[in-house]
């Protein structure tokens, strides 16, 4: 029995090693992409040490050997602190062309920059050459450049008219230690750290860039080109979106934006288009530092080439150890830095409503306008909700807070800056109503009783409330729509559309019990419906109660206020004054964006990303 096992176990150890290596290769062919968990944190497990990671220095090059020679002489002299860092150089060759006249002189410079790169003593890590046949343009450099072999692979993209700063590795390894292996400072939604000094708003009418002398870091969807450090998750997942678009035709066009305008110009020899269309899609950020006095840990020469016809010269001021005047390693909280979007508008993320107390901070974080928007999601489809979103970007109403049941989309909407309130644990900490059994009022109801605390609480800070559901999209801003001053209550007939203005009276009612009653009206009515209903109407219960309390109420049909779609022929001209569009919440998804379109009312694409970028003036 000794030899048939001694040809067996080589047979099961050959068999296991087939297996592995087809699961192995198997999954990294999946054409899934790669989404990003919410709860996702990288954590250092051991306090004591510190997380190995590799970062790599991604160095494109074309015919600039002044430029590149500069650009490798800073790069060789910054301080890494004794780690492995490689340098990967991208070296373009000429195009061949009909004209020959000179290419014995464009062979010469060629071949001069492979002989220096080839000489270039590099003491730090690996030093990879990849000399091309031809000139692949911008784009292809840097979508090229990199595949992240992990999770812990970082990419510094340096075209070769860049020159860094000695402290540039330094400063870029404590931020990577702190913001991407810090649990308590992650966040899934930034995309890289750009090295040069903030000095652009693509956003078209967008405002100032304006910060503070105190602020040394903060968060702006743009990406920079001149000195990129590029986290590994979002740039695979970056890279699949644009394989995917690329293959159905799709173009990177943004409404609002300056980089659609060089696109259309220059077409595929830029990259910046498609990735900003990328960050709008995704709701990303890239992390700026701001060192006052126009220096930065990376500059751009702006030599002559594509971006420039002549050399522009320095674009800041490098910043070197002789002229720190604060400390560079000192890295603020995560949750301390400010976040600007493409307009440089303020973005407040990660704002889930979930009590009272947190409901009042965020009332006091608003713009000073008198009004507040109350949107219910329930029910309501991503598409739809993120339509409206865009609608109120475009009407530029920015106080509106979003409620629903907790899902993955509501906290996703919070990521990227709308505020939201979950109405599970908002009541769960109000207080205790007597809700129905789980059913079609249970939710309901929960949703009622948020809609009144909401009502109470900004009357109470002086804001009127307009509380609507997610079958309606306002045509213009309802929030300047006061109704009549003598009235301190509007309904809209047969809609959920209410207007409660904040006034002595209303506060008033408001505090006198209101809320127990609208709880227990809703009780009631809950149990004589039958259970597919439903659930009661908030707006009816309001009303009924406010007229008890001999409220000012004014009422409007909604044929006279808004327009119903969904039959009949309608066209932009249809609209007239009506200040909104509804339609049955039985109505299909793709009905519902037919009739849209044709009232230039939809403004998403296929990727549930707004197709313009607004900017109003803060």
């Amino acid at each position: 029995m000794v030899g048939p096992k001694r040809y067996f176990l080589p047979l099961i150890i050959i068999s296991l090693a087939a297996f592995i290596f087809y699961t192995f290769h198997h999954s990294s062919l999946s054409p899934s992409i790669p989404e990003f968990d919410p709860n996702f944190t990288l954590r250092n497990l051991n306090p004591n040490s510190t997380p190995k990671f590799t970062f790599v220095i991604k160095v494109l090059a074309f015919n600039r050997l002044n430029s590149l020679s500069r650009c490798l002489r800073s790069l060789a002299a910054a301080d890494y602190n004794g780690d492995r860092v490689h340098l990967h150089l991208y070296v373009d060759h000429f195009t061949l062309a009909n004209d020959s006249s000179n290419v014995d002189q464009k062979l010469r410079e060629s071949h001069r920059i492979v002989e220096y790169v080839d000489g270039f003593d590099w003491k730090f890590g690996e030093k990879v050459v990849h000399y091309r046949t031809g000139n692949v343009g911008l784009q292809a450099q840097w979508l090229e450049a990199w595949w992240p072999g992990s999770d812990h692979e970082f990419a510094f993209v340096v075209e070769d008219d860049l020159e860094v700063s000695s402290l540039y590795y330094e400063f870029v390894k404590t931020l990577i230690l702190n913001f991407y292996y810090n649990a308590s400072n992650y966040s899934p939604s930034i995309y890289g750290v750009s090295l040069q000094r903030a000095r652009f708003v693509p956003g078209k009418h967008g405002n100032k860039l304006q910060l503070d002398d105190q602020t040394r870091l903060f968060l702006y969807q743009l990406v920079g080109t001149w000195g990129q450090i590029l986290f590994p998750k979002p740039w695979k997942e970056f890279r699949l979106w644009y394989d995917k678009n690329k293959a159905m035709g799709n173009r990177p066009f943004l409404e609002g934006m300056v980089t659609t305008g060089w696109y259309k110009k220059m077409g595929e020899r830029i990259w910046t288009p498609w990735f900003i269309k990328f960050i709008q899609s995704r709701g990303y950020f890239n992390i700026y530092t701001n060192f006052l006095h126009e220096r930065a840990l990376s500059v751009s020469h702006r030599d002559a080439g594509v971006n420039y016809g002549k050399t522009a010269g320095p674009d800041s001021q490098l910043l070197e150890e002789r002229s720190l005047d604060f400390n560079i390693l000192e890295m603020q909280p995560l949750s301390s830095l400010k976040w600007f979007d493409f307009c440089f508008r303020e973005v407040l993320p990660g704002k889930v409503v979930s009590n009272l107390e947190e409901l009042e901070s965020w009332l006091r974080s608003l713009q000073k306008r008198d009004s507040v928007f109350l949107v219910n999601l329930f029910g309501v489809s991503d598409a739809i909700a993120r339509n409206l979103l865009c609608h109120f970007e475009r009407l530029n109403m920015r106080n509106y807070i979003l409620m629903s049941p907790p899902s993955d989309f509501l906290f996703d909407l919070a990521r990227r800056g709308h505020p939201v309130i979950n109405v599970d644990q908002f009541i769960s900490s109000v207080g205790s109503y007597k809700l129905p059994s789980e059913g079609s009022s249970f939710d309901t109801i929960k949703g009622i009783l948020a809609k009144t605390y909401v009502i109470k609480k900004c009357i109470e800070n002086r804001y009127n409330t307009w509380v609507m559901e997610g079958n309606m999209l306002p045509t213009s801003d309802l929030l300047l729509e006061s109704g009549d001053p003598n009235d301190d209550f509007f309904v809209a007939n047969n809609l959920e559309l209410l207007h409660a203005k904040s006034s002595s009276s209303s506060e008033k009612i408001w505090a006198n019990g209101f809320v127990s009653k609208v709880s227990a009206l809703a009780d009631s009515l809950a149990r004589k419906e039958s259970p597919t209903h439903g659930g009661p109407s908030f707006v009816y219960i309001v009303t009924k109660l406010l007229e008890q309390n001999g409220a000012r109420i004014k009422r409007v049909d909604e044929t006279s206020f808004g327009m119903k779609i969904g039959s009949g022929n309608v066209g932009k001209s249809s609209l007239g004054d009506k200040k909104l569009v509804y339609w049955s919440t039985e109505m299909g998804l793709d009905s519902i964006q037919k009739w849209l379109e044709e009232l230039n009312l939809w403004g998403i694409d296929g990727d549930l990303s707004c197709t313009a970028v607004v900017c109003h003036k803060s």
